[in-house]
């Protein structure tokens, strides 16, 4: 192998290495590096950290010792900053499937490095965005409550069809509605395109986003009160210290009755409780495809409730979902070794690059 040839390692379980990486992103790869693979099984690393495993990181240490770029997933121990001393050549390191925060690495340690950090969570985002949309329109059309009613072999014409208002026939078309954002991430941004032909309004709450995104998007950025009084409401919001428990009792009554309200981000981001109470009031509809805890209880009183219809936080399970994570993560390395910045980065863009980059190239 010549000098110039770059070396990209994935640290992960088998059923990462398996399900996630095929081959036609192996083979784009394979123009510009060669690839291997060490299997770990180190449990952790969504949503929380991953426990420290000294033999596991050892060996990660000895494998990453002449890598260019590391590509970590589910199974990888804690990518500490003595794996990072070890690895000399390393410029790129990526976490496929870390939530966007990638809690199975030392983030502060890369960078002071001068090793980019990215992450390709977002790949699940197209799908969780075309079930968001899904999501809304059964809430609209009060779809739950047909459904509900059919597998209980009720009739769904026994209502005069004079009669026929309410939730599910009265403000039930999504096109010209107001609808709310709250969190406005990779997520929000495919959603607000799917949204584009129903000629919507949407006002979004997110503190931490750039705000040049409004006039590139098309969509204003609000106070959430404003926000959750929108026709639709969606929370896309990711879970952090910050946005946990973030939408309580008094956001709740902030709904507009006849407003639904859809939860496709995470479960812990609205107080539960207070969500139940307030859907027991009847004039609001929920579609949640996360909830707290999960998975759902059996017992849930939410799951009796006619204006709520519940996924088991499938909104971003496909199979090509699955594999898009490692896509990305392949277009990021190809522009790293072009010498462009990723889409995806999580260190800050000044890093400079490692001059192993320069010297590999």
């Amino acid at each position: 192998m010549s000098a110039a040839r770059r070396r990209v390692g994935l640290v992960s379980n088998d059923y990462v290495r398996n399900s996630y990486i095929g081959a036609a992103d192996l083979e784009r790869l394979a123009a510009a590096a060669d690839f291997s693979y060490l299997h770990s099984d180190v449990t952790g690393g969504l949503h929380g950290d991953v426990p420290r495993d000294d033999v596991a990181e050892a060996a990660v240490a000895e494998f990453a010792s002449d890598l260019d770029v590391l590509v970590v997933c589910h199974g990888s121990p804690f990518i500490s900053a003595e794996i990072l001393a070890a690895a000399k050549r390393l410029t790129l390191l990526g976490d496929l499937d870390g939530d966007r925060f990638s809690y199975r690495i030392d983030i502060a340690a890369a960078a002071s490095l001068g090793v980019v950090v990215v992450d390709t969570s977002h790949g699940s985002s197209y799908p969780t965005a075309e079930w968001a949309l899904g999501l809304a329109l059964v809430g609209l059309r009060n779809a739950g409550a047909h459904f509900r009613r059919m597998i209980a072999h009720e009739s769904p014409f026994t209502v005069p069809a004079e009669e026929r208002s309410g939730p599910g026939y009265d403000k039930a078309e999504l096109s010209g509605k107001r609808v709310g954002m709250v969190g406005f991430g990779h997520l929000a941004r495919r959603l607000t395109d799917f949204l584009r032909p129903f000629n919507v309004r949407i006002e979004t709450f997110d503190p931490y986003a750039p705000r040049v995104l409004a006039e590139a998007y098309g969509v204003v950025f609000a106070p959430l009160e404003k926000v959750l009084s929108c026709d639709v409401v969606f929370v896309l919001a990711p879970l952090t210290p910050g946005t946990d428990g973030m939408i309580g009792a008094a956001e709740l009554e902030l709904l507009r009755p006849g407003s639904v309200f859809v939860n496709v981000g995470r479960g812990k981001v609205v107080d539960s409780d207070a969500l139940i109470a307030r859907l027991r009031y009847g004039d609001v509809i929920a579609c949640l495809d996360v909830f707290d805890p999960e998975p759902l209880p059996l017992d849930s009183p939410i799951a009796d409730l006619p204006n709520v219809f519940l996924s088991p936080h499938i909104a971003g399970v496909t199979e090509e979902s699955r594999r898009r994570f490692f896509t990305l993560m392949v277009d990021e390395c190809l522009r790293h070794f072009d010498g462009i910045e990723p889409l995806a980065q999580l260190t800050t863009a000044n890093v400079r690059l490692n001059p192993a980059l320069n010297a590999a190239g």
